[in-house]
């Protein structure tokens, strides 16, 4: 009869009755006895995580009642990345100029009128080549305008910014002193300063939003993948720097079963890995006094990875580039899953190869809907990695 298939877990398993479970089930699925080998209390402290993160936080103060608001600035190092770096101007202004153009002969065209015919010549009152030279020089100006090259928002902006001048100097009221309306064609400096003050109006628009969706989405993608990030990494943070604490448990587990597996090549043991597991197997595998594994199945792992960034050492020679690493004999058979929407999965065969001159095997698992997009916890209910272990492991 064989000895049982000793299971490591990754990364962020800190329940053990809820890893216990889930072997259990595995086992089940897989048709082999399988022992669940627990590190999760080692792994890294989290509940003080909070503290290390950036928190964004409005300007209680962004709308104010008179004077002029406080100015948009790219201190926001999300919304900076949005528009990281100065355009083609040229491009942009023309794509301005054809929709205020657009704008200004529309609007001017209205058989209402709406004040924005000169009732003595019928003809538009605002000069387009005008407000463009005005544009021009106040483009340079904006922050967050000069850093798009998103046609939409720029033509947008020459609609917006034709209908805003239009309407401030538009002349059908009786009132005398309505506002800042007038004869702007009159008045070449007057109508300077209203271009400068409604492209500044609306690159604060485009500001203020830019910073309220990346600070949103900065905020959702924390919250949806930061804790599985976070744990990944701080528990491969903690097992590079106790990694004899980690591989004695691991021995612990196996000497209860039996003290005699994994010492040499006539005991050696089975071991099915997810995730840092798996790094975990293959650093006990080709240590210098090795666990002897006789067949290694992972999911979701990354020690090739690992190798490649940094040499493992013990019997592993790094990584050159040219040609794959040759594991020693202590490590028998290594079947690799891994899913195609899992970004924490990587293969192995380019980068290792068997004693016996053969390559680690690198299966994909087929994606299932139900999963979505954050993959790498998926496993443990995927048939076709229960499929893949029993199979394996059911080989004399």
């Amino acid at each position: 009869m064989k000895d049982p298939v000793f299971v490591i877990h990754g990364v962020a398993n800190r329940d053990r009755e809820e890893f216990a479970s889930a072997v259990t089930a595995l086992s089940a699925a897989a048709e082999v006895e399988m022992v669940p080998v627990h590190w999760g209390d080692l792994g890294a402290q989290e509940q003080f995580i909070d503290a290390a993160l950036p928190s964004y936080r409005a300007d209680a103060d962004t709308l104010r009642d008179g004077g002029e608001p406080a100015p948009v600035s790219l201190d926001d190092p999300f919304a900076t990345s949005l528009f990281p770096e100065p355009v083609d101007r040229q491009r942009q202004l023309a794509q301005i100029e054809a929709a205020l153009r657009e704008q200004l002969d529309a609007e001017g065209d209205d058989e209402d009128g709406g004040g924005l015919r000169d009732s003595g010549s019928g003809g538009s009152r605002l000069d387009a080549e005008d407000i463009l030279d005005y544009l021009a020089e106040a483009w340079s100006g904006t922050q967050w305008l000069c850093r798009t090259d998103d046609a939409a928002l720029l033509r947008e902006t020459g609609r917006s910014l034709a209908h805003a001048l239009l309407d401030e100097t538009a002349t059908g009221t009786d009132d005398p002193y309505d506002g800042l309306r007038g004869p702007a064609s009159d008045d070449p400096g007057r109508l300077r300063s209203l271009v400068r003050r409604r492209l500044r109006d609306l690159d604060r628009v485009a500001g203020a939003a830019v910073q309220a969706v990346g600070a949103r989405l900065n905020h959702a993608v924390r919250s949806r993948f930061g804790p599985g990030t976070t744990r990944f990494l701080g528990d491969v943070l903690v097992y590079q720097r106790h990694r004899d604490a980690v591989h004695a448990r691991v021995r612990q587990v196996i000497d209860e079963v039996d003290p005699g597996l994994g010492r040499g090549p006539e005991r050696p043991v089975r071991i099915v890995a997810h995730s840092l597991g798996g790094v975990i197997a293959v650093d006990m595998a080709t240590s210098t006094v090795p666990l002897w594994t006789e067949s290694l199945v992972t999911f979701g792992s990354q020690a090739a990875f690992f190798h490649v960034c940094d040499p493992r050492g013990g019997q592993l020679s790094p990584y050159g580039g040219s040609a794959p690493v040759e594991l020693p004999a202590s490590l028998g058979r290594w079947t690799n899953l891994w899913e195609p929407l899992d970004v924490l999965a990587f293969a192995a065969a380019k980068v290792f190869q068997l004693h016996d001159g053969t390559t680690p095997v690198d299966i994909p698992v087929a994606h299932r809907a139900s999963t979505g997009m954050w993959t790498h916890s998926a496993y443990w209910d995927l048939p076709d990695v229960a499929a893949s272990i029993g199979k394996v492991m059911r080989q004399e």
